[in-house]
């Protein structure tokens, strides 16, 4: 028997690793492109090799805890994130680097779909204002990392400092070993028709296209903005990656409200305004004269993007609660997808037009999942 609390507290514990996930690549990217000359396009592949060990991470994790339950899945992945984060900090060379990237990657996609469906499966009542919580310890994860490496850039490497912060995660995997979780539901073996089923499934295929574009569109702005300060506005790396952590606090904040107001709140109508929010957010972003417009323009990103994850996995949980862990390992795949391509065609187009105008990517992209959104609602999803 599992005791909720502490189930809980693994779960936002594991959310918070992955925060780290997400905002190490873009925070170190300045100071990476600097220490081994690499191009932007080069800098680019970092982003679609992480995103592919997370995509291999999304596909595996949802049979997995259907089939075995939580625990060894959580604390599995708990170490290969320490290990490749060391491997981060310490690589001497762009093959080892790729190397502890793609592997950070894998277990950080398999943490992060664990963490949400675990959240889902524990909160029968409002999935998601239960993840929206969660969501506030990603953005805890995501915010420290620019942070703490902006304060002391000055004073360290960022190696050192990266190192340092890889070795806070044997606190939650310490954790994870010491209690207790549900059980699987499926301990006798998946039921493989139903599950193969869900792949015709429009609604989630179209809740998916959603986190593809949502997926995408984050590792963008969290990974390509220090980089767009320190072009746009010449800032420098610690002043860069400073900025960067504005984003992550003003999603983190977005969440404690939205974890709040989502007991009794319209959830299209929440997720619509967030939408709408984020694509004016990235338009003041790109076009700001000077980089606090600019700045602000980055808060309100932040402050739309925190809507969209929580919202449609509840979506997804609520639609498919007898095989939650299979049905958010497709739509979490399918973000993935999103996040390589997106990091990648940014990469590559800011190299052929300049990183300012290839971020119109961003705007476009949130009005498509406005369009998206629309005939979800047309076809019926709980308010």
């Amino acid at each position: 028997m599992y005791n909720k609390k502490s189930v809980t507290s693994a779960a936002f514990l594991a959310m918070l690793i992955f925060g780290i996930v997400m905002a190490v690549l873009g925070s170190v990217l300045p100071s990476v492109i600097d220490k081994f000359r690499i191009t932007v396009v080069n800098a680019g592949a970092l982003f679609v090799i992480m995103n592919l060990g997370m995509l291999l991470g999304s596909m595996i994790f949802g049979p997995v805890v259907d089939r075995y339950g939580y625990k060894g899945l959580l604390t599995v992945c708990a170490v290969i994130i320490f290990a490749g984060i060391e491997g981060i900090a310490l690589s001497p060379t762009i093959p080892l680097l790729k190397i502890s990237l793609f592997f950070v990657g894998l277990a950080g996609g398999a943490i992060n779909g664990g963490a949400n469906a675990l959240v889902a499966d524990i909160n029968e009542g409002n999935k998601s204002s239960g993840l929206s919580y969660l969501g506030v310890f990603f953005g805890i994860g995501a915010f420290s990392v620019p942070f703490i490496l902006g304060s002391l850039l000055d004073h360290f490497s960022y190696e050192t400092i990266i190192g340092a912060v890889g070795i806070l995660i044997l606190i939650p995997l310490l954790f994870f070993t010491l209690i207790s979780f549900p059980g699987a539901k499926h301990s006798q073996g998946l039921p493989l028709k139903e599950s193969a089923a869900l792949l015709k499934e429009n609604l989630l295929l179209l809740l998916g296209m959603m986190l593809f574009i949502q997926s995408g569109l984050e590792m963008v702005i969290s990974g390509w903005s220090s980089t767009f300060f320190s072009e746009r506005f010449q800032t420098g790396p610690r002043e860069a990656v400073l900025l960067l952590s504005v984003y992550w606090l003003a999603l983190m904040i977005a969440r404690i409200i939205l974890g709040k107001i989502l007991v009794h709140a319209n959830h299209t109508f929440v997720l619509n305004i967030g939408l709408i929010i984020a694509l004016t957010g990235t338009l003041i972003m790109v076009f700001a004269p000077v980089k606090y417009i600019a700045m602000a323009g980055l808060a309100l990103t932040g402050f739309g993007f925190a809507a969209v994850f929580p919202m449609v996995l509840g979506f997804v949980g609520d639609a498919y609660a007898r095989l939650s862990g299979t049905a958010f390992s497709l739509v979490l795949a399918l973000g993935l997808l999103g996040g390589m391509f997106f990091p990648w065609i940014t990469g590559i187009l800011a190299g052929k037009f300049g990183l300012q105008n290839t971020l119109l990517i961003a705007p476009i992209s949130l009005f498509a999942s406005l369009i998206i959104f629309g005939v979800i609602r047309k076809r019926g999803i709980k308010q």
